[in-house]
């Protein structure tokens, strides 16, 4: 092994108790370090590292697995089992890749329903507990953190947590303009009107392509969570932002087990521009252009 393989192999070890026969690097990832272990029993298993984390990043991403992972025993969507999660590193099991299907894409709509369905009691709820407000503890996106205090509804969350808190990063950093920023600033006293009143839902908070992995079986894991209680919208708008294999099967499927409310469609864009902002504070190019376009359109 690499000496930076045998560190991660040491590591493992001692977090896992087990020996430790073979490692080998995963591509992938902008944030964590992604490495492949077998197992002295023949285990495989995914560990992320990290050479700084924040505080609570590992716990907090273990939370939000174990979290979604309560749906699996009433059909939701199927999660890595954590293995072992230090402030340092987090371990996984394994998920041998296959590809998408039309019946496994089904599955996961109905699945992902399930997920949804099992809620929470209030939004920014997400598994890790209350602080000594008594409030949701923040959690993180990325690199980025993620504000987690409640609200009473949807549209004063979605508002507050999410829209103006990142709005305000990319102003500090440089990657919107007055212009840009004014369009999404006018768009937050009209939620109230845009956004239909549901239940906290149990959600993924970061439902990309990248973080559903297909299994050999043609079934969907779910995995890289931002997990916490918000609107069952933003998950299906996010899968619809940066695509899916078989996105239309998964959503006729997931409208199927879980009716949606009237003009769904036409609410995808609006949950679309907070992740646009999120990748305009990370990367800047045309994703605050984006988030402003969309925003424009419900005036």
């Amino acid at each position: 092994m690499s000496g930076r393989q045998s560190a991660v192999a040491r590591r493992a070890e001692a977090v896992l108790g087990r020996a430790v026969v073979s490692t080998s690097p995963v591509a992938g990832g902008d944030v964590s370090i992604a490495t492949k272990l077998r197992l002295s029993d023949g285990t495989l298993a995914l560990m992320k590292t990290h050479a700084r984390p924040p505080a609570g990043f590992f716990p907090t991403e273990a939370a939000g697995l174990r979290w979604l992972a309560e749906a699996t025993a009433s059909g939701g969507v199927a999660v890595p089992e954590v293995l072992a999660v230090t402030e340092d590193c987090l371990v996984l099991a394994w998920v041998e890749q296959g590809r998408a299907t039309s019946e496994g894409a089904e599955a996961f709509g109905r699945a992902l329903a399930a997920t949804h369905a099992l809620g929470a009691d209030r939004f920014g709820a997400n598994g890790r507990g209350v602080d000594e407000r008594g409030e949701p503890r923040d959690g993180f996106l990325g690199p980025l953190p993620l504000p987690q205090r409640s609200a009473p509804t949807w549209a004063e969350f979605y508002a507050v947590r999410r829209l103006l808190p990142y709005l305000k990063l990319a102003r500090d950093r440089g990657r919107i303009t007055p212009e840009q920023a004014a369009s999404v600033e006018a768009l937050v006293p009209r939620l109230p009107d845009l956004v239909p009143a549901e239940p906290p839902a149990r959600i993924h908070g970061d439902l990309w392509n990248g973080n559903v992995l297909w299994g050999v079986d043609g079934g969907a894991w779910l995995v890289d969570p931002a997990a916490y209680a918000g609107h069952r919208e933003v998950d299906l708008a996010m899968l619809s932002l940066f695509g899916l294999p078989q996105l239309a099967r998964v959503l006729a499927a997931y409208a199927e087990a879980a009716p949606l409310a009237d003009g769904w469609e036409d609410r995808l864009a609006l949950h679309q521009i907070f992740p646009l902002l999120v990748h305009a504070v990370l990367f800047g190019g045309g994703y605050a252009a984006r988030a402003a376009e969309l925003a424009d359109r419900y005036r």
